[in-house]
């Protein structure tokens, strides 16, 4: 089963890199559960938006992709317990070091994120 939830997350994090990246907000949305929050940091101001605003920025900025930037996202690491999930990530983007934190669980026998941290480390 550990093998199964394993390549279900991760393949969920690659869409997740994917959407930001690319700005593929439908793949981006597809992601997150609807109720999700999006708390954080950049350089110390603080970060609080609903999963459909944060979208909504994605959609209006200029992609990663658009802007040359070459895609060096990664997962640190996933630690798996039952139906619910933690994955720590490295985000390198938009002259940003970001780290996310993304709690997941798995709902309706899918897989979503459920809440973000993140910040940026200098």
């Amino acid at each position: 089963m550990y093998k199964e939830h394993i390549k279900a997350i991760e393949r969920l994090i690659t869409n997740y890199f994917d959407g930001i990246f690319y700005g593929d907000t439908s793949k981006l949305e597809a992601c997150f559960h609807e109720n999700t929050h999006i708390y954080g940091d950049i350089k110390g101001a603080d970060y609080l938006k609903s999963v459909s605003a944060y979208i909504e920025g994605v959609k209006n900025r200029q992609s990663p992709k658009a802007l040359n930037e070459t895609l060096k996202m990664k997962i640190i690491s996933i630690d798996i317990m039952g139906k619910i999930a933690m994955a720590k990530l490295h985000v390198p983007m938009l002259g940003y070091n970001y780290y996310d934190y993304l709690s997941l669980s798995k709902i309706n026998e899918e897989w979503k994120i459920v809440n973000k941290l993140f910040t940026h480390v200098e």
